[in-house]
């Protein structure tokens, strides 16, 4: 289907038939007086008379200006060839994925399928690898805490590259500390700069918030005022004391905020299971972007004109120069 970008340049076409409503161009030239113009004037027995000239066109003169007149006026109008509607999905959700680096998460209480005793941060990782192939329609992202959080990998649809920088966390590179609620705080920032109206925060620690500037359930205030749903996972010995104790009501407080879920995860198979939880209520979901490809025919009627104005033009001269031969021989 073609379409016209400006139909008003279609106007311009009537502006030939106004000129013709305009007379004639006429011009003067000067003459010269000589004595011997009478003599001039036997001697080619023309007789003066006063008077003037229009210039005619022939009928392929005619035609041509009016075509290429036309030819412009359509490349005017900027005609494009509108291409049948093309579907593309899209990831629907960004989902940020916050982890404690804190030096408690090297407690090694956490077995795997093979038997093998593993510290809380690879129980995680390897719990989160599985997560990453499950959420194909979803943006992922990475924050990592300690004492401060630190973005480890910005919203991506490239999973692979996400899990890499996952593996690549180690244990208290972001700190000894538990700055829960800063975490909060870096993904609503996070989430501020995205375009993505469907917005999750899933946090995974061992500890209470011990060294943060906004508290965490203030944080969650404000994540809630963001449309942002915020899922907290409690991983590690509930019977942990000190600074490295559970603390469970700020943690069932902030999901309770923002329209999420509590999850407790002493061991790998409950961490495992909080994450199908969390994939049940929240199922995958795309957004379908239609658009329909466009490819500008402007230069068509002008090569057309350029063609036939050479053609034109290059009978003509081919006619100039046999004419010429002619008269020569």
């Amino acid at each position: 289907m073609i379409e016209l970008v400006h139909p008003w340049a279609l106007a311009l076409l009537a502006l030939p038939l106004l000129m013709r409503l305009l007379p004639a161009y006429k011009e003067s030239r000067d003459s010269v007086r000589v004595p011997f113009f009478d003599t001039l004037v036997e001697l080619s027995n023309q007789r003066p008379e006063t008077g003037a000239m229009v210039m005619r066109r022939d009928r392929a003169q005619q035609f041509l200006v009016n075509f290429t007149w036309l030819c412009l006026v359509l490349a005017a109008a900027k005609p494009e060839w509108i291409g049948p509607p093309i579907e593309q999905q899209k990831s629907g959700r960004d989902l940020m994925v916050a982890v404690d680096l804190s030096g408690s998460m090297e407690t090694a209480d956490f077995t795997l399928p093979d038997g093998s005793q593993v510290d809380r941060l690879e129980a995680v990782k390897y719990v989160l690898e599985q997560l990453g192939d499950q959420r194909a329609s979803d943006r992922l992202g990475l924050i990592v805490f300690g004492n401060a959080p630190y973005l480890q990998s910005p919203f991506t649809d490239d999973h692979k590259v996400w899990a890499q920088l996952l593996a690549e966390t180690e244990i208290g590179m972001a700190g000894q500390s538990t700055a829960f609620g800063d975490a909060i705080g870096l993904a609503i920032k996070l989430f501020r700069e995205s375009d993505s109206d469907n917005r999750v925060l899933i946090i995974l620690t061992d500890g209470n918030d011990t060294g943060s500037m906004v508290p965490p359930v203030d944080a969650a205030k404000v994540a809630a005022s963001q449309d942002i749903r915020i899922y907290t996972i409690a991983i590690g010995d509930p019977a942990t004391v000190g600074e490295e104790a559970l603390d469970t009501d700020t943690l069932q407080r902030v999901s309770e905020l923002t329209g999420g879920r509590y999850f407790q995860a002493f061991d790998r198979e409950e961490l495992a299971q909080a994450y199908t939880a969390i994939g049940e209520l929240e199922p995958e979901l795309y957004e379908t972007i239609s658009f329909r490809p466009r490819q500008s025919l402007h230069w068509v009627p002008v090569g057309v004109a350029l063609v036939l104005y050479m053609l034109y033009h290059s009978v003509g001269a081919w006619g100039s120069w046999r004419r010429s031969r002619s008269a020569r021989a």
